[in-house]
This record gives C-alpha cells, sequence and structure tokens, in this order.
C-alpha cells in the first residue's frame, strides 16, 4: 500500500506538527505569513492528479479536457483501524468581500463512507460556487479547496496542488488564462517556505516543458525543489530518452538538493483499476529494464510518500521558529498602525478625544527634538542615519549656530587690520584669510581713513556683513521636523489636515517672526549708535594702547641704542655707561608725539577694533538666544498642543478628524490580521507548552 510506507515512519509528534501548520493555514493566516508546505507544480497533462490520487486514494479529475482550475489543498492523516472521513471546505482567496466570503465558507461536504472515493462531482461543486461570484466567463480562481482525509492507510502528509501550466490558448482556455495560471503558481513558487515538487513528464522533452523554466527562476541553486519523473513507461526502453530521464533521476544532470524521484501513472488501459493493482503493476515495471538499477528509495508511489513525509517533517521543524517571529512582527506592526489611526471616530466626542491624544504625542515629539532628550527610537531612530539626524532638531541647530559663530569671526567685517610692519598677520598673530568681499589694511592706513571720514562727520556706522541663510536653514529643518513628527502621531489622512489646516500656517508666523526680529538685531547692530556699558571696551582699548606704545619704545631703543640688548634681548652690563639721556629723551618724543587729528584717528581706530569684539559677540548671543530660541524653539511645541485642540470649534474638529472610507478600510483590515496573528501566535504557544519546544527550534 502507498500510505503503509509512509505511516509506518511518522511518529505522533510528527502527525501534530502537521496539525500546527494546517491550523494555521485554515484561519487564513496564509495571506499574511508564509507558511512550510510543499507545492505540486506541473504543465497541464503532467500527471500530477495521478500522483495525488496514487498517494490519497482519492479520485480528482484526469479526463484530458479537464484541469485542476484552483489550488487544492490535500491533508492526509491515519486514523485508527474502522474510522474513515473525507470533508471538502473552501478557503477564500484574497480580495475577495465579505459576502463572497461567507457563501464560499458555506460550501461544505463531508462523508464518511470508504467506499466513496470517486468524489470528482464535489471538486466540480466547488468550481461552480467559485465560478458564481466571480461569472461565467471566470475560468481560474485565486481560492482554495481544502481536502481533509484520514483513514488508517493514510500517511501524515499535506500537499498543495496547483492549477497546470499551459502556453496556448483553446476555445475553453485563453492566453490571458494561461498568464493567470502562471501568475497564481508563481506566487507559491516564490515563497522561500515553498518545497517546490515539480513533476516533469516523460513523455515531453525536459527543456519544453514550463515548470522546468519557472524552477529555475525562482530556485537557480534547487536548494528546495524535489524532481519527479512521471509516465517513464512512455520512453522506448534503451532509448536516449530514457538513458537521458534516467540519468535525470540519478541527479546527474538537473541536481537538486532534494533529489528525483519517479513513478509510474495509472494509464487510459488502467483508469479503472483498484489501488492494489495500480501499486503492483507499478511495482513490476520498476523491477525490469534500466529502472531497476535506480535505488528503490527513489522509485515508486509508496517511497515517495516516505520522502515527502520526511521532507514536510523537516521543513516545518526548521521553519516554525521563523514563522513565530514573523507573526509577532506582523502583530507589532497591526498593534502600531492601529495606534497611529486611533479608536474609531464617529462622534464629535471621539474625534476631540483623538485629537487631544495625537496633539499630546506631537508637542511630546517636539519638545524632545528641541530639547535634545532623543530617547524615542521609534521616532528618532540611528543617529547615524540621515532621517536620523534630521529629527534631532537641536542637534542641528547647535551646529548650524557654531557654523555661524565660525561664519561670522572670519566675514563678518568687511576690513581686516594689519601690523603697519608686516601685512603677513592681524594684531593678534594670525595669518589674515579675505575673503571676495573683504580687504587687508594696515593699521597707518586705516588710521588715514579714519581721519579722513572724522573730517566729513561719518564715523558711527561699524563696517561688517551678515549672511542670514543661517535662520532660513534652521527655519527649514524645523519646519520638516514638525511636519514628521505629525506624520508619526496619526494617520496619513488626519496628519495632512492638521499639517494643512494648523501647522502649516502657524508656523509661518512663527517664521515670519523669526525673520522681523533677526533683521530688527541685524539693524541694530549694523546701522545703530555703537553703545555698550561692557567694561571689556575701556580694558580691551587700554590693553591694546599699552601694548602698542611698549612696541614703538621698545622700537625707539633698538633703533637709537642696539648696544642695550644682545641677540637674546639681554641688556649687557656696561650698556647705561654708553647710553645719551639727551638723545634718548629725543628719540622716544619721536615714537610717541602725534598731532592731534591722528591721535583721535588712532583712538578710534582703537575704540572700534574694541567694540567690534565686545558686538559680535553680543550679536551672536542675540541671534542664538533672541531669534532661534524665543521665537523659534521655545515656540514649536505649541503649534498644536493639547490647548490648541481645546479652543477649536466643532467644525475645525469634525475636519481635522473625522475619518475618511479609506482610513476605516484599513483600520478594518488591521483589526482583521490581528485577530488572525494572535489566534495563529497562541495556537503555536500552546503546542509549544504541550512539549514541543524541544522539537521546534
Amino acid at each position: 500500500m502507498a500510505s503503509d510506507g509512509g505511516g509506518s515512519l511518522i511518529s505522533k509528534s510528527h502527525r501534530d506538527v502537521l496539525d500546527i501548520v494546517d491550523s494555521l493555514r485554515s484561519s487564513g493566516v496564509g495571506q499574511y505569513i508564509e507558511l512550510p508546505q510543499i507545492i505540486v507544480c506541473g504543465d497541464q497533462s503532467a500527471g500530477k492528479s495521478s500522483v495525488l490520487e496514487a498517494i490519497s486514494g482519492l479520485s480528482f479529475p484526469t479526463k484530458d479536457a479537464l484541469c485542476t482550475r484552483f489550488a487544492t489543498e490535500l491533508i492526509l492523516r491515519r486514523s485508527k483501524e474502522g474510522t474513515s472521513h473525507v470533508k471538502f471546505s473552501i478557503i477564500p482567496g484574497p480580495g475577495r468581500d465579505e459576502v463572497a466570503e461567507e457563501k464560499l465558507r458555506d460550501f461544505q461536504y463531508a462523508t464518511s463512507d470508504e467506499t466513496e472515493t470517486n468524489l470528482g462531482h464535489v471538486v466540480d461543486a466547488a468550481a461552480v460556487q467559485m465560478a458564481a461570484l466571480d461569472g461565467p466567463d471566470a475560468v481560474f480562481f485565486k481560492d482554495i479547496l481544502r481536502v481533509e482525509m484520514s483513514s488508517p492507510q493514510q500517511p501524515h502528509l499535506t500537499l498543495v496542488d496547483l492549477p497546470g501550466l499551459f502556453l496556448a490558448g483553446s476555445k475553453d482556455q485563453s492566453i490571458e488564462d494561461a498568464q493567470l495560471v502562471e501568475s497564481l503558481v508563481m506566487s507559491y513558487m516564490k515563497q522561500p517556505r515553498s518545497i517546490i515538487l515539480a513533476v516533469v513528464s516523460a513523455k515531453s522533452e525536459f527543456n519544453l516543458q514550463q515548470v522546468t523554466e519557472l524552477t529555475r527562476q525562482v530556485d537557480p541553486e534547487g536548494t528546495r525543489t524535489l524532481g519527479l519523473i512521471t509516465k517513464p513507461d512512455t520512453l522506448d526502453g534503451g532509448s536516449e530518452g530514457e538513458q537521458a530521464y534516467f540519468n535525470m533521476a540519478q541527479n546527474k544532470d538537473v541536481k537538486f538538493r532534494l533529489g528525483w524521484h519517479v513513478i509510474k501513472n495509472r494509464d487510459f488501459k488502467m483508469r479503472n483499476c483498484t489501488r492494489e493493482e495500480r501499486d503492483a503493476s507499478e511495482k513490476a515495471f520498476f523491477s525490469t529494464g534500466i529502472w531497476q538499477n535506480l535505488s528503490p528509495t527513489h522509485l515508486g508511489i509508496s517511497a515517495l510518500v516516505s520522502r515527502l513525509s520526511k521532507v514536510l517533517h523537516d521543513h516545518n521543524l526548521a521553519q516554525l521558529p521563523r514563522v513565530m517571529d514573523d507573526i509577532q512582527s506582523g502583530i507589532d506592526d497591526c498593534r502600531t498602525g492601529l495606534e497611529r489611526l486611533g479608536e474609531s471616530r464617529g462622534t464629535l466626542t471621539e474625534q476631540r478625544r483623538y485629537l487631544l491624544r495625537v496633539a499630546h504625542t506631537f508637542t511630546s515629539l517636539v519638545s524632545a527634538a528641541v530639547d535634545g532628550a532623543y530617547t524615542d527610537q521609534s521616532f528618532f531612530g540611528d543617529v547615524s542615519s540621515d532621517a536620523g539626524y534630521a529629527r534631532r532638531l537641536r542637534a542641528r541647530v547647535q551646529n548650524a549656530l557654531i557654523d555661524f559663530s565660525d561664519h561670522i569671526h572670519c566675514h563678518g567685517h568687511s576690513d581686516i587690520i594689519v601690523d603697519d610692519d608686516s601685512r603677513g598677520s592681524t594684531e593678534e598673530g594670525m595669518e589674515p584669510e579675505a575673503s571676495r568681499d573683504q580687504k587687508i589694511i594696515t593699521r597707518s592706513e586705516m588710521v588715514r581713513l579714519v581721519k579722513k571720514m572724522m573730517s566729513r562727520s561719518r564715523g558711527r556706522e561699524l563696517p561688517g556683513t551678515f549672511n542670514p541663510l543661517l535662520v532660513d536653514e534652521v527655519i527649514s529643518d524645523a519646519n520638516d521636523m514638525l511636519v514628521e513628527a505629525m506624520r508619526f502621531s496619526t494617520d496619513d489622512d488626519t496628519a495632512e489636515n492638521i499639517i494643512r489646516g494648523i501647522v502649516t500656517p502657524d508656523f509661518k508666523k512663527i517664521s515670519s517672526n523669526v525673520k522681523e526680529t533677526l533683521y530688527s538685531i541685524s539693524r541694530s547692530h549694523m546701522h545703530g549708535h555703537p553703545i555698550t556699558y561692557n567694561h571689556y571696551l575701556t580694558d580691551t582699548v587700554q590693553d591694546a594702547q599699552k601694548s602698542r606704545l611698549e612696541r614703538n619704545l621698545k622700537e625707539a631703543l633698538s633703533e637709537y641704542y642696539p648696544s642695550m640688548t644682545d641677540a637674546k634681548g639681554h641688556r649687557p652690563g656696561n650698556a647705561f655707561n654708553t647710553m645719551n639721556p639727551a638723545a634718548l629723551l629725543s628719540g622716544l618724543v619721536a615714537a610717541v608725539e602725534q598731532d592731534m587729528e591722528t591721535f583721535a584717528a588712532a583712538a578710534l581706530v582703537d575704540t572700534m577694533q574694541a567694540y567690534y569684539k565686545v558686538s559680535l559677540k553680543r550679536f551672536i548671543d542675540d541671534i542664538g538666544v533672541l531669534v532661534i530660541e524665543e521665537h523659534l524653539m521655545n515656540k514649536l511645541p505649541e503649534v498644536f498642543s493639547p490647548d490648541v485642540v481645546c479652543l477649536l470649534g466643532d467644525d475645525r474638529i469634525a475636519y481635522l478628524a473625522g475619518e475618511s472610507d479609506e482610513t476605516m478600510e484599513q483600520r478594518k483590515r488591521l483589526t482583521e490580521k490581528l485577530s488572525v496573528l494572535q489566534k495563529c501566535r497562541d495556537q503555536l504557544n500552546n503546542a509549544l507548552n504541550r512539549g514541543f519546544s524541544s522539537s521546534i527550534s
């Protein structure tokens, strides 16, 4: 018997594991999570239906003009002696509405009559039920016919039989139908958890069969494919064709990790023979000719059942932990999606309550971005990514202000004043680097320029430049962060309503105030009267004048009395013995004596430079504190706060929080998916708690 070989090898735990996967599939989780399975694929007339009949003992439609029109899930289980049961049902395919799902689930057929093996009429009735929903022109369907069989002769095995592939159209099957079937088959074959049982008919050239090409596409390394050669009795003994298929069966030509298998189908002449007669004919065929040289474990239906049972058992054990991970990940995604959508918002009270919750989330995120407290990783993400850095507003603002400070220190003045004795350094000893809008000028040239300006009563304005692009950049960063925070806080439709109706208009006011404050501060620094009460100004002026006086006196002493200091700056012991007091006095007076205009101009240059340092620090702080912090950063959490929601009228509330049809449909889909996934998770957990943890790991 075909089942004996498989059933004897399979323990109760094997059956339990299969039952777990089958229960998951029956719950509908297959439309969300890929489940481990063996799929039966092949071209039309490759003998797939005969294979299923040989495995199960159940007659499937095998007429030449008839083909499988939908996926069939065949669930086989061994039962106690004297108990047999067959049950047919339909699992609705993806895209069916509630009414169609209910009608398809109403389709049921069950029998315990062991003699009733020809149930082709039930398969036809299922097709009629599906066609009634899709119209008379529909030929193939995405629904699944579920066939559950239990008897003492059955193995523990689950297979998914797919419609046969074909290329050319006919009066019953169009080219569009061929494309639909290929799409359906490929959707199963592409799933990494699908073991492919590729049925190849020896009656046709291997390379001409469509299943071989599709298998190469989805499993080029052959890691999850088991090849099955049917109809070997149609080959002439000793022919090249027979040798080619024999080599293939030995896994020499087309190599699959799971290898190849060969069975002899029931031909037309034996269409009415019993299951036992069919198995005996197959055994006799493989005991002669070239096939007797192949390992018995790769020949016949009984050995095939054993191989498939072991392959599926091992595959299930390997994949179930990953299935559990996918289920949990799906649950988390559903909860996140439903959390963003919030509860149903049919009444005004529900809408206002929802907006308050959105406002709280939004304000918390914005406050965290402003304060630099990036603890919510679900929003702020990875700091090393561009998206993560874009949401860290405090970091971006700090970096922008540092860049601004560096820029102002380097380019905030129109003239770079250098010492008279060298055009290569400033009074601070720094190498000057002038930008395109700056020029380098010596101190003496600046004094002469100031004298000229003083003579024309023009000396209140301070030279300098300012680029407002810094604030534009910070404003842009803040706007982007607000939009991202709102989209994170609620569903897409509500987010766009709030952004368009509240966030954007309010932020425009904020940015306008920021720019107005910016230009006001800039005008006061660049064109206002230079006033400061900072003692640093007088200290700086005095230090500059003192340093310059010491430098001038030193130069005078060195010029008139070079013997006063040696090469190392040390004064020789006899320096004062040769000193002429009158000459010394004359030299010192010449070094410090200036006319009144030059003295006033020099003093003004000193004061201007000192004031510039004071003003520069204050200007940078004013931009950071008064412009960025007070008028931008501090205002952002108030854009859509709970207080704002409380002040909104009923019409605004309904406009902002009212649900669209798309949102309601999305909530419905997520709720249904969450329910299915949670049920499946509980089933898996219960199975693990019953003692499968040692096997499923």
